[in-house]
């Protein structure tokens, strides 16, 4: 079999003084943090759509990246080939697993039937691949956005056909990630929602997104999947207004339909700015409602107004984000690299590059994490700015023995509250002694 990187040997680390562009200066897989190696915390997957899909195209002009094993067909052998380049890039870069959209994998046919056939013939050969190589899958999901025929959303659509047509193509995907061994099913509504509330009833199509999902839900359980069903927020991109907005509000929606108990997040880090949040903002309030699933690696470029699924080279990023990862424990499902080179980086070893350095940075962030925790100084001032409530009115308020009265009468005989500092710049200095 032909090797797809020639020259490119097995990504190995070589620790932070280390020169070569293709070693690991911070992952160490089997190093011990916190507890775990980096391996479990991190559980890496490479995504299939940017990485091996993805020809470097933008709004404003087609693709600029042409790779060598491509021969410009949607066929069966060209889809098997590029399975195969795939899983040597795994290999050589020592992910544990990856993630994918159905259409991404396989071609689609002129029929339905005809693309579950597609499908089946390219799972059949990543099935084997997996078994050769130990790579796991993290999650599959389904592309409802990128056909025609989801102009107007998948699940949420006017049309009845549609959402029979989404649920079907669901139907399939599940299936297939569940032979796969897939750690979980993400649903990323690209186009559940709006572009003018003037031809729209969004009750009714929210309405049909929760009853969409609570039967994803009984298919799991009717498969036997035993992976986690989780959702990704995004606010806007295509559609002007998304039903999934943002963590606080997936949470809202699987609240008002039953269904939080059923599904987790996945944070996507640009997703969140999107929103106008940080990426540590969406992660911590799903963390702190029990619902922090999975996390989609990326970052946006703040001068730009778009999805631009960049590499996380940011550390006091990735130090935050890996904190609240810590903090609750690690992750049920994983972190997936839905990153992409730029339109610019055409070069195969790029691939490579970005994916070392995307790593890296979140290994790092590992480590600052667990120095921040075993230091427990944030922590402690955190608790002291807050002790009021440890005691006296602030227990009882809390406990739900103080009704306004009481808190009346405390503040009357209290007096002005004494002012007290939220000495930001002071925990930022403590952030930077980290890093």
């Amino acid at each position: 079999m032909s090797e797809f990187f020639p020259g490119i040997g097995k990504i190995k680390y070589e620790g932070p003084d280390s020169k070569n562009f293709f070693a690991f200066k911070y992952y160490d897989a089997d190093k011990i943090v916190g507890g775990k190696t980096m391996r479990d915390w991190l559980k890496f997957a490479v995504c299939y759509w940017h990485t091996f899909r993805g020809v470097g195209s933008d709004p404003f002009g087609p693709g600029t990246i042409k790779r060598p094993w491509e021969d410009g067909t949607q066929s069966i052998d060209n889809a098997k080939r590029r399975m195969d380049v795939a899983f040597e890039f795994f290999q050589k870069l020592g992910n544990p697993y990856w993630c994918f959209h159905d259409r991404d994998i396989a071609p689609e046919g002129a029929t339905l039937a005809e693309s579950n056939k597609n499908l089946d013939a390219i799972v059949a050969h990543a099935k084997q691949w997996q078994a050769s190589t130990g790579v796991k899958l993290l999650w599959g999901t389904t592309n409802l956005f990128s056909n025609p025929r989801f102009m107007n959303g998948g699940a949420t659509n006017p049309d009845a056909a549609v959402v029979a047509y989404a649920a079907a193509q669901v139907k399939k995907a599940m299936e297939v990630t569940k032979e796969l061994g897939g750690e979980g099913y993400v649903f990323w509504g690209g186009r559940e929602g709006y572009m003018s509330l003037l031809n729209t009833d969004m009750k009714r199509e929210l309405d049909h997104f929760g009853r969409f999902l609570q039967l994803a839900v009984d298919y799991k359980k009717e498969i036997g999947f035993t992976g986690t069903l989780l959702i990704e927020p995004k606010p806007k991109e295509p559609t002007k207004h998304q039903y999934d907005f943002d963590s606080a509000t997936v949470m809202g929606f699987l609240r008002t339909y039953g269904l939080e108990k059923e599904y987790q997040i996945n944070v996507e880090a640009n997703h969140a700015t999107l929103a106008g949040h940080t990426f540590e903002h969406d992660l911590e309030i799903s963390s702190r409602y029990g619902q922090l699933g999975s996390i989609d690696a990326n970052v946006g470029d703040a001068q730009l107004g778009w999805d631009t699924d960049q590499f996380n080279m940011d550390i006091h990023s990735t130090t935050l984000a890996m904190l609240v990862v810590m903090n609750q424990g690690g992750l049920p499902v994983g972190i997936n690299f839905d990153a992409k080179v730029r339109r610019e980086s055409t070069d195969v070893e790029d691939m490579f590059i970005a994916h070392i350095g995307g790593m890296d940075s979140f290994a790092r962030g590992l480590l600052n994490a667990d120095k921040i925790r075993q230091d427990g100084t944030k922590a402690e001032w955190i608790a002291k700015r807050y002790s009021s409530f440890d005691s006296g009115i602030g227990a009882d308020f809390e406990k739900g023995k103080a009704d306004f009265k009481a808190l009346e009468k405390f503040a009357l005989e209290s007096g002005e509250p004494k002012q007290m500092s939220g000495q930001q710049e002071k925990y930022e200095v403590l952030l930077n002694q980290y890093i």
